[in-house]
């Protein structure tokens, strides 16, 4: 009944005593219910019979009422149909813009109560809203009738800021464009606490019956960060209807909790903790470390014994978990560590071994080669899921034709003169680090990731791998291996190592070490490049990029043995490992100068690295 008045609120019918004439007329747009078109019609057809019939006539007044009758009829007929099988009408989006009105007006204690209603009345459509309002960007606009045309009614919008420090709007129901406000034309709608937990909620219940397991997945672990007694008969039947077994052991979880919380049935409750035992989610470990908990004089909180005996267990068993996949963690990380290392190294161990150079420009190169992905995804702004695939050739060639360019320019003449080689290139470094400064600005620049770059490969709720270092390190072993087929099967390797050995010998038997140096250091360059790929899927693009890993890169050569890319690869996974194991306990900053110190004492037992170079001149 309280729904038939509200929408018979609509209605005015007016009785004049004189003439008993009914006029309807409707306070509000039509259309917010099927019934509405219906009574247009009967208004249309009363001021036929108005006009067309004497004033006291009978029959005018009978077909009047009969009229009127079929019109509530109609309503209320509406108005059930709109019934889904919980009983909540399901509201036109007429009946939502008023309850965002009383939303945007309500008072803080109040917006819950609404909010409840519009979950109610709105289903599915409220979802942008709810989670516009959860993250802070939900707003209404002072002046309504520059988005509304009805002054008196309150519009909300989801805003998102600008460059310009504007706000572009978007209408929070039915998510259309309304153009840009400045933010004293707007004002954000109120939340707190308790009002976003409540969103957290409802946001859940709205995407369980989503048909993309991983919107599924993901309301179901938002009810559990937030869960109630609520949410169980939800989850409930969610799991009567799930197909995917991640998502069932996850509702699993969340009704087991449920029952750990509230049931007082001891056998139950033991069920429960053996359930939840198999997860590593950290609302896990809070509940049943508050069943462990002590008040102040001492006492347990849980006045059962076996049930603390049982999670004291779980506990135990959730800590080994989280040990071992810590272990994995940090190896994941120190091998991702590693695969950089081995790609900013790999051509500087060719540069340095094959010509005795040291190349202080060695980091500008890889800089050069970040700054060429930026520059492709601005030639690709409407394919970045393509741009780095087409900028790792790209990048390759930029760098290789510098480091040609310096290696003719500069470094032929200073063959056999290390120090002034070194004092060279450091110039040059500068000199490249001015030129893009001059090109770009000094600021740094933002390369885009592609989205087959990212987010992660989840196991558990402990232990994840980014997608990104995936594949940079996969990317690493790639650029590795396929640098040595080229070492080992190609006439190019076989002058390189053959100069690498002894110069002298190889210069006698007729091979053009001039030509194999300039090919030798653009190879080596165009690696360092490709190196420049990599690194801008994993932080910004600036013109200080490359003196971050120059030195890194000489700690791996040495280390691993001048000029052997087998050392390469283990010197550089083993510094990565050793960094990321001793940073937990050091700190990173310790940790380098750890491993600084360390391949110091190291190059003092073994000047000649892990895996020494063979041949004449390297003996001598």
């Amino acid at each position: 009944m309280v729904i038939l008045t509200l929408k018979l609120q609509n209605v005015l019918v007016k009785i004049s005593n004189r003439n008993f004439i009914f006029t309807i007329c409707f306070i509000e747009a039509s259309g917010d219910y099927p019934g509405a078109s219906f009574f247009s019609t009967e208004y249309i057809v009363l001021k036929i019979f108005q006009h067309s019939m004497p004033v006291k006539s009978p029959v005018k007044y009978a077909i009047m009422l009969v009229l009127v009758f079929l019109s509530a009829t109609n309503i209320v007929e509406s108005v059930y149909a709109q019934h889904d099988e919980t009983g909540v009408i399901q509201a036109g989006p007429g009946q939502i813009v008023q309850l965002g009105d009383k939303l945007a007006r309500a008072k803080l204690k109040n917006v819950q109560t609404v909010l409840v209603k519009m979950e109610a009345a709105g289903g599915d459509a409220v979802l942008a809203l709810y989670q516009a309002m959860l993250s802070g960007d939900l707003f209404y606009v002072k002046d309504a009738s520059s988005v509304s045309g009805n002054a008196a009614l309150r519009r909300l919008v989801i805003a998102s800021k600008t460059e310009n420090r504007t706000y572009l709007l978007q209408d929070a129901i039915t998510l259309d464009s309304l153009g840009e406000r400045t933010k004293k034309q707007i004002k954000k709608v109120r939340s707190n606490n308790k009002l976003r937990g409540y969103l957290r909620s409802a946001i859940a219940r709205l995407t369980l019956n989503s048909e993309q397991p991983e919107i599924r997945k993901s309301a179901v672990e938002n009810m559990l960060d937030s869960l109630d007694s609520k949410s169980i008969p939800y989850l409930e039947k969610a799991r009567e209807q799930e197909s995917e077994s991640d998502i069932i052991e996850l509702i699993d979880v969340a009704i087991a909790l449920n029952v750990l919380r509230t049931s007082e049935d001891v056998d139950l409750r033991l069920q429960a903790i053996e359930t939840v035992q198999q997860s590593l989610r950290p609302v896990v470990r809070n509940s049943l470390t508050q069943l462990l908990e002590q008040d102040e004089q001492s006492a347990f909180i849980e006045p059962n014994a076996p049930i603390r005996a049982k999670a004291r267990e779980a506990l135990d068993d959730f800590q080994n978990k989280l040990d071992f996949y810590g272990l994995l963690e940090t190896i994941f990380f120190g091998l991702s560590l590693g695969s950089v290392l081995l790609l900013v190294a790999t051509g500087l161990a060719i540069t340095f071994g094959v010509m005795g150079v040291i190349n202080m420009a060695h980091g500008e190169l890889i800089m050069l080669g970040a700054y060429t992905t930026y520059v492709v995804q601005l030639w690709m702004p409407n394919n970045i899921e393509y741009s780095v695939l087409v900028a790792i050739p790209v990048a390759f060639i930029v760098s290789g034709m510098v480091g040609i360019a310096i290696e003719r320019g500069v470094i032929r003449h200073l063959q056999g003169r290390p120090l002034e080689t070194l004092l060279a290139t450091f110039g040059i470094s500068l000199i490249l680090q001015q030129a893009v400064r001059s090109m770009f600005s000094p600021l740094n620049r933002q390369v885009a990731t592609p989205d087959w770059m990212g987010g992660s490969l989840e196991f558990n709720a402990v232990f994840s791998i980014t997608y990104n270092r995936l594949y940079i390190l996969i990317f690493a072993l790639l650029v590795f291996f396929a640098l040595q087929l080229i070492m080992k099967k190609t006439s190019l390797g076989l002058y390189v190592r053959a100069v690498s050995q002894n110069r002298d010998m190889a210069k006698a038997i007729g091979i053009r070490t001039e030509w194999v140096d300039a090919m030798t250091f653009g190879l080596g360059s165009g690696i360092a490049g490709i190196a420049g790929v990599a690194l801008s899927q994993l932080t910004n693009v600036g013109p200080n990029l490359g003196q971050a890993y120059i030195i890194d890169s000489f700690m791996v050569v040495v280390f691993g043995g001048v000029g052997n890319l087998w050392g390469t690869l283990v010197g550089g996974m083993s510094l990565g490992l050793v960094n990321k194991f001793l940073e937990p306990a050091t700190g990173a900053v310790l940790a380098n100068i750890l491993v600084l110190v360390f391949i110091i004492l190291f190059i003092q037992k073994r000047p000649r690295g892990l895996f020494p170079q063979k041949g004449r001149a390297a003996e001598s």
